[in-house]
């Protein structure tokens, strides 16, 4: 089955331009275009697409407003938002994240880096630029400490060695590092980190990174491995 996008953006050429860059993959079909947030919230209700990619700065409800929305809606479970702008800022970076989105990209990103990132999070994975992630792991180890006990209940349905493995997601590291580090496979690694956001509830990498530090899993002015 192709992957089915909703395009919004309050820009007629940058949607047009989106459109003719996912068209030439053939996994890839573009469902609906929205001009605002608000026209987003309702197609995406309307159409139920597995992607929706996401202005920030739009008419009346912003894009970060529209991705928590989204998120928020039961019926759109699988549905799944990946942030477009030309402001790589950690106000919006953040923002986006909380929000429940699942990839944040600047508008330079190239053609195939545009497609890949639809295809990667429509299969349940989580993309972010590598300076996005360097920025996303400083900030949450300087935020204060999680109330203590605060997430003491889920963590405890994670195994010992996905505890090992989220902290490790938690500080940056690639499936392939995490493998290096504790001697596994990448396959088994993923399974680890599957499992995890399975048992966590939470929808994808970014998710997983955002509760651990919230949780307490890592924290301090640098991301600790497994201990």
């Amino acid at each position: 089955m192709p992957v089915t996008v909703l395009l919004a953006d309050d820009q007629h050429l940058v949607r047009a331009g989106f459109r003719s860059l996912l068209k030439r993959d053939r996994e890839i079909v573009v469902a609906g275009e929205a001009s605002t947030g608000d026209e987003a919230v309702r197609t995406a209700r309307a159409l139920r697409p597995d992607i929706v990619l996401m202005d920030i700065r739009m008419p009346g409800l912003d894009g970060i407003e529209a991705t928590r929305q989204i998120m928020a809606d039961p019926e759109l479970r699988d549905c799944r938002v990946i942030i477009l702008t030309t402001f790589e800022t950690d106000e919006y970076v953040f923002a986006a994240l909380e929000a429940g989105a699942s990839g944040f990209l600047t508008k330079e990103v190239e053609p195939e880096g545009l497609r890949h990132a639809v295809r990667v999070v429509a299969a349940g994975e989580a993309l972010l630029s590598p300076s996005v992630t360097r920025r996303v792991v400083k900030q949450f180890a300087h935020r204060p400490a999680a109330v203590p006990g605060g997430g003491g209940e889920r963590l405890a349905a994670l195994t010992a060695r996905e505890r090992e493995v989220v902290q490790l997601v938690a500080t940056g590291l690639s499936n392939e590092d995490i493998a290096r580090e504790l001697v596994i496979s990448p396959l088994t690694a993923k399974t680890h980190i599957t499992r995890a956001i399975t048992k966590l509830g939470v929808r994808d990498r970014v998710q997983l990174v955002i509760l651990a530090y919230e949780e307490g899993l890592v924290g301090g002015s640098s991301g600790a491995g497994p201990g």
